[in-house]
């Protein structure tokens, strides 16, 4: 499919550098070009550059990769080309003392939403640093690395999960945009424990098998 990225940061070269790998067309897109002109380099395959709003003209699926703080201006300033495409969110709302910055207001992709009423929004990859994206793949103890996606619409979805396979990892429902939100907070909760308290944030659910307690035969 054709991918048009906003945004010239790691993130952006950590998931644009899976999807050419798998075969898809990338367009970079930056206020700066000569950013957008490197990355694109970097990432191969062939992938184009330009500015912002070529970007959003190319993709059928556009990655915005930009921080919370401007990501809505960002895509408000080309919605006029995202009508009926797939948008993808991964920004974090994460801000000093690992506090969610839009506690008490609209989800960061809510808030994209709202700045492109004719795309179909969807939240993902957003719960890890990016140099875990870079893995090639994502893969612990053997198991690949589970992507929860939200979204409302469900063909978007269904490329949403396209994309996160080709990333090497396990797409997981995670329900309409309004939950988007819980998503986001999860990232503010497992950064804050990664980084401040060193721990493990697996550690603190229990294995699937065990989600309702433990097993007891019936008599």
């Amino acid at each position: 499919m054709k991918i048009g990225v906003l945004g010239t940061g790691n993130m952006a070269d950590a998931l644009a550098t899976h999807w050419v790998r798998a075969g898809h067309e990338v367009f970079v897109g930056g206020r700066d070009e000569r950013k957008a002109q490197l990355l694109a380099t970097r990432i191969g395959g062939g992938a184009g550059h330009g500015s912002l709003h070529a970007a959003a003209d190319f993709g059928e699926v556009v990655l915005a990769a930009l921080p919370y703080g401007v990501g809505a201006d960002v895509v408000r300033e080309v919605q006029a080309t995202l009508s009926g495409k797939v948008l993808l969110d991964c920004a974090n709302p994460v801000g000093p003392g690992f506090r969610l910055l839009t506690e008490g207001g609209p989800s960061a992709a809510v808030r994209i939403a709202a700045a492109a009423p004719g795309a179909r929004v969807i939240k993902a990859f957003n719960l890890c640093h990016e140099d875990v994206w870079r893995m090639t793949p994502p893969v612990f103890d053997g198991q690949p690395l589970a992507v929860p996606v939200c979204g409302d619409d469900e063909a978007a979805v269904a490329l949403a999960y396209e994309l996160v396979r080709d990333v090497g990892c396990a797409p997981v429902a995670g329900g309409g945009l309004e939950r988007a939100g819980l998503l986001e907070a999860t990232a503010a909760l497992f950064i804050g424990l990664w980084v401040e308290e060193q721990a493990d944030a697996r550690a603190i659910a229990p294995p699937l098998a065990y989600a309702t307690g433990p097993k007891t035969e019936s008599v």
